[in-house]
């Protein structure tokens, strides 16, 4: 249906310029330069976490690794540091726990498409999207989510892939009653 940018078995990014923090990141009225930097931080580990998250899932999905070795095998490959590490770990064990319920919920705001179907690099976005979503104990705003989902579709998916990633999680976020999650 879709294709995805593969090498070696291996979802691989086209080269992005990193986003710019924007400007409620930067400096402000009682904002000094150590925590506008620590947030700055914070937001790229968070980013890279995705990024790992999202390879980490497509092994998973293509070709059925355990998922505690192909994590192991990201991790040293993900640059990330202690607090990029354990959102890491946080999201790929919350999408491998919560899978059917958020295939359910992916067939529910995306009913044209059977899950089965959708490409590859698609669903596993999706997933990580719902599952932060409607996890209570994420503390990402709810936007946020949404743009970096759709950043993660330009860069690995097709290029239907953005604006089909934002219809969907848009939807969903438009039906969500309470946290699902934890």
């Amino acid at each position: 249906m879709q294709e995805s940018r593969l090498k070696n078995n291996e979802l691989q990014p086209t080269e992005t310029e990193p986003a710019k923090p924007s400007a409620s990141q930067q400096s402000g009225p009682g904002k000094g330069k150590g925590q506008r930097q620590e947030r700055i931080s914070l937001i790229k580990q968070r980013r890279r976490a995705r990024k790992a998250a999202l390879q980490v899932l497509y092994e998973i999905d293509c070709v059925g690794h355990q998922p505690r070795h192909v994590l192991d095998t990201r991790v040293h490959n993900a640059h990330l540091e202690d607090e990029g590490l354990r959102f890491l770990r946080w999201l790929v064990s919350g999408v491998v726990t919560n899978r059917e319920q958020l295939d359910i919920m992916i067939a529910k705001y995306a009913p044209e498409w059977p899950v089965d179907q959708l490409a590859v690099v698609d669903r596993n976005i999706l997933r990580l999207a719902l599952f932060e979503l409607g996890s209570a104990s994420s503390d990402a705003p709810e936007k946020v989510i949404i743009n970096e989902a759709v950043e993660l579709a330009k860069t690995f998916g097709s290029d239907s892939s953005p604006r089909f990633v934002n219809g969907v999680l848009g939807t969903a976020l438009r039906n969500f009653d309470q946290k699902l999650f934890d």
